[in-house]
């Protein structure tokens, strides 16, 4: 099992999938093996094989690249629980069938202003397809991968639509059920009953997901294992309980009565979540763990952890791409190396507090590599949460549903569970503002070899030696620093935000970031991509935060980065846009140097305001130069060649996003760049870059880099050497 375990896990490091010929050899080989009486190669092999194939079957569901970007009429049915935020409407469509060509089994939509939509309705829709695609960063969420994860294989802009049947079957038991709980009057938390009794998390805020973060709590706002495994318990507890007092029929044996009662009652949580795959995941753990109880003690507690990983990866390889797999796998680990074997018994409370610190060190390594946040807080917040939430919220979140049709009654206990939870929420709030969630940044191997390395020893049992300096082993991990920038280069950075702009600047001493890209609603490129990026390369404070000008494409995720991190300055081309917390000065004409690295700023006085306004940076190193330009047009770019501001730059940043109102010939003759940065999003809405644009470039042989093909960019100015795009480093699941 552990060799086979390890075959389905390799999928997670290759950077492309081997070739069917390679993978029909490998089978044959690794049945070869088995009947040689190799198993440990053997199992190896078929389970690198089985889950290659898995995955390849979903890359070929994805969509044409005939139909990407293209607007096709077609009809499908709507599945899981539709989410509304700032007025649009996502949801997916499975099964969808056109008579342009055959479509992705399950296809993810968005509809602006849409009507309302309801699980297992059927509809005719027109779509603007596009093939799965994201933004490519050095730490972001890669929605790439969690496409694929969730097999995925298009999203989609509705356009318009018409419902052809009422929705029916399990689909629409669930979102009637979340419709009844968000009306019910539960303190303002109505949306956080929907996540725990459904696992619906549309109704919690941006802010809500992020005070979670801080404290370490987001599991228990989502239906994970440990909601399910609280309630089989609790019920496994009853059966026991009623037992041990004597209470418990003696015609029924009351340990196979526990075990089907916890699967059942665990099932049927699962039922009510819609069995994603975390819950089918949790499911299949209690069900061997109860199994393991019954009949199978004798074996060990390591024996239903690893066929339950084995039976979750052999029905769905893919989970490898969720850090949710790789953390709930290690939590039971740890847990299981903490408490099995243990001699004599702990109280509720001593136990639920090792289990808290233990998992804050035995989780660190993972967290680490998977670039996610660490909160100091959370063995405290989690001590407090867990028992609040499992003991009390849930039972009366579930109870209530199930009493529903007794209004009085279901809307009472639900009420209860709202203002139990609200007053958790007010409890975490307070934790969060005193010690927040802190984002490390990217960590070599070896550091994290002596993270697993050191968590495994501070796991020990107490008395036995060589616990203590398993604290100095976490160190690297978490005080490493990245390479320092050396002395007169300058390290640039093109963030991959999409329709926007966010550039950072370093030298060896100092960090510039000129422009924050855009926000759009709750979704904050400041906070989603560029302040995670900027921690991962362990920048920690900016010495100067320039905003081109107001627009929301280059400013909207500037406070995020304000309240993020220390910034010590910052300007603009438009400051009397730009909201009063920024606190932002003018942009003049001005020159300075860092670390031998010189800047020069320059802005049209005459400009008026939008794009003219933006202030131009020119960065100068050994000699090579980048010119950043903002938005400015035509005209901004004439007044620039006359200012005093060199105009030649071996490095452009193409104005505008490469918009037919910048980019003048006479403005590139005078430039002169060997290469073009240019920052835009895929299928924008504008049409950059304009064809007449790129044709320009073309025409005097400049080579264009593109963020919506070659994802973040970067670039060592002062070493004339070449752009590379994050996107070169191959995965699997990323578009090529």
């Amino acid at each position: 099992m552990l060799a086979l375990a390890l075959g389905l896990l390799s999928l997670r490091f290759l950077p492309a999938l081997p070739p069917a010929w390679l993978l029909l050899v490998c089978a044959a080989l690794g049945l070869a093996l088995l009947a040689s009486r190799l198993y440990l190669i053997g199992f190896f092999l078929l389970g690198m094989v089985w889950a290659c194939t898995s995955a390849q079957w979903a890359l070929d569901d994805r969509l044409v690249p005939a139909f990407d970007g293209r607007t096709l009429w077609l009809e499908g049915q709507v599945v899981g629980l539709p989410a509304v935020a700032n007025d649009v409407v996502r949801f997916q469509l499975e099964d969808a069938l056109s008579r342009r060509g055959e479509l992705p089994q399950l296809i993810r939509l968005s509809w602006r202003n849409g009507p309302e939509i309801r699980g297992g309705e059927r509809w005719r829709l027109a779509v603007s397809l596009r093939q799965p695609h994201g933004l490519v960063n050095p730490q972001a969420f890669d929605y790439e991968a969690w496409l694929l994860a969730q097999r995925i294989g298009a999203t989609g802009t509705v356009k318009a639509g018409q419902r052809l049947s009422e929705a029916g079957g399990l689909g629409a038991w669930r979102d009637q059920v979340r419709q009844h709980l968000l009306e019910v009057e539960a303190f303002g938390r109505a949306g956080g009953l929907a996540a725990l009794v459904l696992g619906d998390g549309s109704g919690l805020s941006t802010a809500d997901w992020r005070l979670l973060q801080h404290t370490g709590t987001v599991h228990l706002m989502v239906i994970s294992g440990q909601h399910i495994t609280m309630l089989a318990g609790l019920l496994y507890g009853l059966v026991a309980g009623l037992a041990r007092l004597g209470l418990w029929p003696r015609r029924w044996p009351w340990l196979p009565c526990a075990c089907v009662l916890a699967l059942s009652g665990a099932l049927a949580y699962g039922l009510m979540a819609g069995f994603e795959v975390p819950v089918r995941r949790a499911c299949v753990m209690i069900a061997l763990v109860l199994l393991w109880r019954l009949r199978f003690r004798h074996l060990g507690a390591w024996w239903p952890l690893l066929l339950a990983l084995v039976v979750v990866l052999l029905a769905e390889p893919l989970a490898v791409l969720q850090p949710g797999f790789w953390l709930s796998f290690a939590a039971v680990a740890v847990l299981i190396v903490v408490f099995a074997g243990r001699l004599g018994s702990w109280s509720a409370w001593r136990s639920l507090g090792r289990a808290q610190w233990t998992m804050a060190f035995g989780l660190l390594p993972a967290m680490l590599a998977l670039g996610l946040p660490v909160s100091a807080s959370g063995p405290l917040a989690n001590l407090i949460a867990v028992p609040w939430v499992g003991v009390l919220v849930v039972p009366l979140a579930l109870l209530g549903t199930l009493l529903l049709p007794i209004p009085w009654l279901g809307e009472g206990l639900l009420t209860l569970a709202g203002g139990l939870l609200a007053l958790l929420f007010l409890v975490l709030g307070q934790i969060a503002s005193w010690l927040p969630a802190w984002l490390p940044s990217s960590v070599p191997w070896w550091a994290l070899l002596l993270a697993v390395l050191g968590a495994a020893l501070l796991l020990l049992p107490s008395g036995v030696p060589l616990r203590l300096p398993g604290l100095f082993l976490l160190l690297p991990a978490l005080l490493v620093q990245s390479k320092p920038v050396p002395h007169g280069l300058a390290q640039v950075w093109v963030f991959d935000v999409g329709q926007g702009l966010s550039v950072l600047v370093r030298t060896r001493e100092h960090a510039l970031l000129y422009d924050a890209g855009p926000s759009f609603g709750d979704f904050d490129m400041g906070e989603r991509v560029v302040l995670p990026s900027l921690r991962a390369l362990d920048v920690r404070r900016l010495d100067l935060l320039l905003l081109s000008h107001a627009d929301n494409d280059h400013a909207g995720g500037a406070s995020a980065i304000v309240h993020g991190l220390p910034v010590a300055l910052v300007r603009s081309g438009e400051v009397e846009r730009l909201t009063l917390e920024l606190q932002a000065e003018p942009c003049t004409a001005q020159r300075w140097q860092w670390d031998d690295v010189e800047f020069q700023l320059w802005r049209w006085a005459e400009g008026g305001p939008g794009n003219p306004s933006s202030c131009v940076l020119r960065v100068s190193a050994r000699g090579e130069s980048l010119l950043l330009t903002g938005d400015i047009d035509n005209r901004t770019e004439r007044a620039l060649l006359g200012s005093e501001l060199p105009a030649q730059a071996e490095w452009l940043l193409v104005p505008h996003h490469g918009s037919r109102s910048s980019s003048s010939p006479g403005f590139l003759n005078a430039v002169a760049p060997h290469g073009g940065l240019l920052s835009r999003g895929r299928h924008n809405s504008f049409g950059h870059p304009h064809p007449q644009v790129v044709a320009r470039y073309i025409a005097r042989d400049v080579v264009l880099h593109d963020t919506a093909e070659q994802g973040a960019l970067m670039l060592w100015l002062g070493t004339y050497g070449e752009v590379s795009g994050l996107r070169e480093q191959r995965r699997f699941w990323r578009e090529k």
